[in-house]
């Protein structure tokens, strides 16, 4: 066996956290030295150190905005994952459903969601609804086409050999198709997490009173740029943690 099949999982994770981290310190160190060797204006490009030091010092105003942020994303997400999968299950089992409403998401997945921004906060407002409909947005399909492709991913001798115990359809579904789709399914999660962020962010920049997305515009209008970068840290932070999360959990 190789030295990775022999490698703890656990501990191939932590190597590849160590690993990622060492990549942006080195990173962000050499942004550093650019910035100074360079002379590079801040407004520009702050140095990382302005921004480290505006994140300690804007720390209450940033976890204020974080919060309403996270509540966007998690009911977004939650929202997604439970309709992607319900409609997922649907129209995989119903030919009818198949036929007219995939297409329809299919369309619907095909018009920018940048572009709907405008048209969702004149429709909801500016609280908290057009932005979790926005995460939701940007995560339903992905969550959707997970859960179509793990259930056409069963092994036909496996249904065959449901199919010979005569298993009725809910026994089948139960005990085969949703175990078997999981995979699947928990990956289409793991992709659909950072796409709400960004689908929260996206709202929140076209129409908020609060937010991540609003203290950047906030941030970028005043030129205050190691605040914009400070809150695209704790935006990159916040995706990277609930994508660990989603992980964690599959």
């Amino acid at each position: 066996a190789s030295e990775d099949q022999q490698t703890p999982l656990s501990r191939i994770n932590y190597r590849t956290f160590l690993d990622a981290t060492l990549s942006f310190v080195v990173l962000a160190v050499l942004v550093e030295i650019a910035v100074h060797v360079f002379n590079i204006k801040a407004y520009l490009l702050p140095a990382p150190s302005a921004v480290l030091r505006e994140t300690w010092l804007s720390r209450a105003t940033l976890a204020l905005h974080s919060w309403v942020t996270l509540k966007e994303v998690l009911i977004g997400f939650v929202l997604a994952v439970v309709f992607g999968l319900i409609l997922g299950v649907m129209i995989f089992f119903v030919p009818f459903l198949r036929r007219t409403l995939y297409p329809l998401l299919i369309a619907l997945q095909s018009v920018p969601k940048v572009g709907l921004a405008p048209i969702v906060v004149v429709w909801f407002g500016y609280g908290l609804s057009s932005k979790v409909l926005m995460a939701f947005l940007f995560a339903f399909f992905p969550v959707l086409i997970a859960t179509l492709g793990g259930l056409r991913a069963i092994p036909e001798h496996l249904e065959e050999h449901f199919r010979s115990l005569r298993a009725s359809f809910w026994q089948t579904l139960w005990h085969l198709r949703l175990p078997s789709m999981l995979p699947g399914f928990i990956d289409g999660c793991k992709v659909a997490m950072p796409l709400a962020v960004i689908g929260a962010v996206v709202g929140e920049f076209i129409g908020s009173y609060e937010g991540l997305g609003n203290l950047i515009m906030l941030a970028s209008g005043s030129a205050n740029s190691s605040l914009t970068f400070a809150a695209l840290l704790v935006v990159t932070l916040l995706s990277l943690a609930l994508f660990g999360i989603v992980e964690m959990l599959g």
